[in-house]
């Protein structure tokens, strides 16, 4: 069955959470280490020289937590050392890591589609005694339990949750107005609309979505099959080569005609950049990444854009739109105290760190994100109460994604049928399914 989304509109003001961690001189983030907030860090330092090495992607959203535990909590024999790194880099070295008997890093940073795997196959230290013993010290209780529960894998807590990254969209109101058009609630209506922006003649290509085909084009198909109401799969019997399976690929391949031909190469950086440039008029991403738009160094269209909530594959249905969460984990084979580590993640997220963070972050304590302080606030409000559901929790997750990718790329470049593709992909998911025994 599928995880449902937070609670409706009014609960929705008062949770989710994002966070990370970078060196101390801020290299390679967006937000400078010098205006991180001061939180104190109420924590023993150690007797000795001790360093705590953390693996967590730089981000606007993600910046403000890791530039905050550093500023609030080294000295005194403790160094915390973070190095710049993207997320693909990220993933990939959280892999690695895990993998050893000993490995490179204390502190990473996991999501809700990873904590699964990892937590079935015993590589994170479980978190539940010590959220217990610091959940007054650190007012834990102010976290949103859907977020909790994304960071859990069988009832047991694996992660501390920062932040919630929602899918949405955003396109240029001026030319919108300019053209007398609506953004569209269907996705035969982002076809329709997309077309009379091309025809134009200004914006060749005024769709940007991130479908790298190593990467996001698998939840991008995802968000297809939740927003007609279908699971992934069912037990061990995989469900993608479904009329809903073929339907999101067939969309998608509508819509490419409407996007860059390398459009299979974007991740969200990319589509960033195609805002930036004022190539595209319509983008997805999830929400972390909105707060660049809005910033005149970035781009002249800084006060261009709009944000509305996803539209549905079909009417009447789910947005296309999924909830990610985010927070921090401790490896097991880190040489670090976990007791000290608990404690550093804990701090991190204190409430000034979560107000720090507005906008760019969608904070896990409830009641810091609100449609005063955060300008897309209606539109993830709209995609959360409207139905998007948590990414898929799922110990199969990350060997299926890599299964499917490549099938998706073909299906949205034409290279496949929606229906020759969708067949493959359901037998390469059957397999993946069988060996973890559906869970």
């Amino acid at each position: 069955m599928r995880i449902r989304s937070f609670a409706r509109t009014a609960a929705v003001a008062a949770m989710l959470g994002s966070l990370a961690f970078t060196s101390a001189c801020g290299a390679g983030s967006k937000t400078a280490a010098n205006t991180a907030a001061d939180v104190g860090c109420d924590i023993e330092k150690p007797s000795e020289p001790t360093t705590i090495n953390v693996l967590a992607y730089n981000s606007s959203a993600i910046d403000p937590y890791t530039n905050t535990m550093i500023k609030s909590c080294s000295g005194e024999n403790l160094t915390i050392k973070h190095d710049p790194i993207d997320f693909g880099g990220q993933v990939q070295k959280t892999a690695a890591t895990l993998a050893g008997d000993k490995g490179t890093y204390d502190l990473i940073e996991e999501y809700s589609t990873g904590i699964p795997q990892y937590a079935k196959e015993g590589k994170l230290v479980p978190l539940d005694d010590l959220f217990a013993k610091y959940k007054d010290k650190y007012k834990l209780g102010e976290l949103d339990q859907t977020m909790l529960d994304g960071m859990s894998y069988e009832g047991k807590l694996y992660g501390l949750p920062t932040q919630a990254n929602i899918s949405i969209w955003t396109y240029r109101k001026d030319v919108f107005e300019e053209m007398g058009l609506e953004f569209p609630k269907t996705f035969d209506e982002m076809v329709k609309t997309a077309a009379k922006i091309q025809k134009e003649g200004t914006y060749k290509y005024p769709v940007a979505m991130p479908l790298l085909s190593s990467g996001d084009i698998t939840t991008r198909f995802n968000m297809g099959m939740y927003s007609q109401g279908a699971d992934l799969a069912d037990g061990t019997k995989s469900n993608l080569g479904s009329k809903e399976g073929i339907n999101t690929l067939k969309k998608l391949n509508e819509l490419a005609p409407y996007m860059d031909p390398q459009v299979t190469t974007f991740d969200q950086p990319k589509v960033q950049q195609q805002l930036f440039n004022g190539n595209a008029v319509m983008a997805e991403m999830y929400s972390g990444r909105f707060v660049d738009l809005i910033d005149a160094k970035n781009t002249k269209f800084s006060d261009k854009f709009a944000y509305s909530a996803a539209p549905t594959i079909e009417e009447g249905g789910d947005p296309y739109s999924t909830v990610s969460v985010d927070g921090w984990s401790i490896p097991k084979n880190g040489s670090a105290d976990p007791d000290l580590i608990f404690q550093l993640m804990a701090a991190s997220i204190a409430p000034d760190a979560g107000k720090e963070s507005i906008p760019a972050a969608y904070p896990s304590r409830k009641g810091i994100a609100t449609a005063e302080n955060v300008p897309w606030f209606e539109a993830i409000d709209t995609s959360i109460s409207g139905g998007a559901p948590v990414a898929p929790m799922k110990a199969w997750y990350s060997e299926y994604a890599i299964a499917v990718r490549p099938l998706i790329a073909e299906a949205v470049q034409g290279s496949k049928t929606p229906e020759a593709a969708a067949k493959e992909m359901a037998k390469a998911h059957d397999v993946v399914l069988k060996k973890y025994d559906g869970q």
